[in-house]
């Protein structure tokens, strides 16, 4: 199983960017799959889930309405849109396969990618 985030950058307070997850070694579109974020100093927070096929959708409140998680699963790619950005929401975004015998957990996980909000 390989996660690889990409994306991530430098953006001002009420911009946009959209970070990928490129999944391989596994039957990408029968996982439900993950965003989490950790930002500096703090432990990971989940941001959001998507389950097979995309027909659910789940948030945190901190991003509900600003976030869209959506997945393509003929290229095995998990993507977070993220809007109206705000410097809290600075942090290392990692996309997680939930473990299908534990949904509370997270069985493997990427490297991150960074995303920094900043005048």
């Amino acid at each position: 199983v390989q996660l690889v985030e990409s994306g991530g950058g430098t953006v001002q307070p009420g911009g946009s960017l959209r970070i990928s997850c490129a999944a391989s070694g596994f039957t990408f579109s029968t996982y439900d799959m993950s965003w989490v974020r950790q930002a500096p100093g703090k432990g990971p927070e989940w941001v959001s889930t998507i389950r097979p096929g995309g027909q659910r959708t789940y948030y945190a409140d901190s991003v509900k309405g600003r976030f869209t998680i959506s997945g393509d699963n003929a290229k095995n790619t998990l993507y977070l849109q993220m809007n109206s950005l705000k410097p809290e929401d600075t942090a290392l975004y990692y996309c997680a396969r939930v473990n299908p015998l534990d949904p509370t957990d997270n069985d493997y996980r990427g490297q991150g990618t960074q995303v920094t909000v900043s005048p």
